[in-house]
């Protein structure tokens, strides 16, 4: 059995929740449908036209892309350019094409969290705080003997973590009432007839981005037909996210020992290096893709040595009087992304028992060769 489109994209934005991602940025399905069943995905970095004849090749369904393949406003469709005919090609062939970006870039355990695992770096915390998770309260009124299995069913479904305590919740006593009116079908009591049940109130945390999945849990764990609960938004703060990471290595080296071994990390034949390659390094600030504009943010962090793409001459300049040593392998470093992506999805579909395959690609789409 294949797995369906929706099923494939809820997987995947479970590693790499959308509402994460920039304003900016466009993410999501770009192209075709995903009201479908799914053989085969193709991860790619990029969609380019070789990218697009190798999804045909392997008769792919979906590419899932960490850039989009749509990201300003088109202004027409005309296949006798580029762009064009690659739309043109996706579709006529059936193949939908889904971009997670940023969202990929920011989450724990994705993007800058791979780079800089790549890098061996330990004790890494963002770069440049993005937003602060949003904390709510539920709380929720339970018979004595569904106290265990409600509690179980939230906390399992990610509620409860308050820093790095989990299973955290808040347990009183009470006595509920109710009267099950006509057309009722209680769980306890009878119709026409006031009730008092010994019941627990419990409260405990949840975090934004597990909000409905721990009250549908709560719900499905509940014995009553109708269940009192009130989920409210605190005043306290979540987990950071952000884009980029900045960790340690485990020992000093030299500048020129850490480039080449930048170079191993992300397979790249040659890399830009600022700063004096005798220097001693340590403290590392790392963020994959286009890096120029967030060398403040490492200068910040204490980074001895700010590891990014797409640098440019004058923050190059910049960076080298503020003291900072920047190695810039290029944007297209972040194409680690693609075995691990592949590796994730591959995991998670055949846990559910799905025969969809998932592929990472392996055609090179980086445009500049080194000489």
């Amino acid at each position: 059995m294949f797995a369906h489109g929706q099923t494939v994209i809820q997987m995947m934005e479970k590693l790499a929740p959308k509402h994460y991602a920039e304003e900016w940025d466009k993410v999501g399905l770009q192209v075709g449908t995903l009201q479908k069943h799914v053989k085969k995905v193709l991860v790619a970095l990029e969609v380019t036209d070789v990218v697009v004849e190798e999804a045909i090749r392997e008769q792919a369904d979906l590419i899932i892309t960490h850039h989009p393949l749509i990201f300003r406003p088109l202004s027409h469709l005309i296949v006798d350019y580029a762009q064009g005919r690659k739309l043109e090609r996706l579709i006529k062939h059936d193949i939908a094409v889904y971009a997670a970006h940023t969202n990929l870039d920011i989450v724990d355990g994705g993007m800058n969290d791979w780079m800089a695992e790549a890098l061996g770096l330990s004790d890494v915390k963002p770069l440049a705080e993005t937003h602060t998770e949003k904390l709510y309260k539920l709380v929720v009124f339970v018979p004595l003997d569904h106290q265990e299995r409600v509690l179980q069913a939230m906390f399992e479904a990610g509620a409860g973590w308050i820093g790095n305590y989990s299973h955290c919740s808040f347990n009183i006593e009470g006595t509920g009432t109710f009267l099950p009116q006509e057309g009722t079908d209680p769980f306890i009591g009878q119709q026409g007839r006031i009730e008092r049940v010994k019941e627990m109130r419990i409260e405990t945390i949840v975090p934004e981005g597990v909000r409905s999945k721990v009250v549908q849990a709560m719900l499905k764990a509940h014995p009553y037909e109708e269940v009192a609960y009130d989920i409210y938004q605190v005043d306290l703060r979540g987990r950071t996210f952000g884009l980029g990471r900045v960790g340690r290595l485990s020992e000093a080296k030299p500048l020129a020992e850490f480039a080449a071994q930048v170079k191993e990390a992300f397979n790249v034949s040659a890399v830009r290096v600022v700063g004096d390659l005798d220097r001693t390094v340590q403290k590392v600030a790392v963020l994959g893709g286009s890096g120029s504009k967030y060398v403040r943010d490492a200068l910040r962090a204490g980074a001895d040595v700010y590891v990014s793409g797409d640098i440019d001459y004058h923050t190059a300049q910049d960076a080298l009087a503020d003291g900072i040593s920047i190695i810039d392998p290029g944007h297209h470093a972040e194409e680690i992304m693609k075995e691990r992506v592949a590796a994730y999805l591959q995991e998670k579909l055949n846990e559910a028992g799905y025969e969809t395959e998932v592929l990472a690609s392996n055609t090179p789409t980086d445009p500049f060769q080194h000489l």
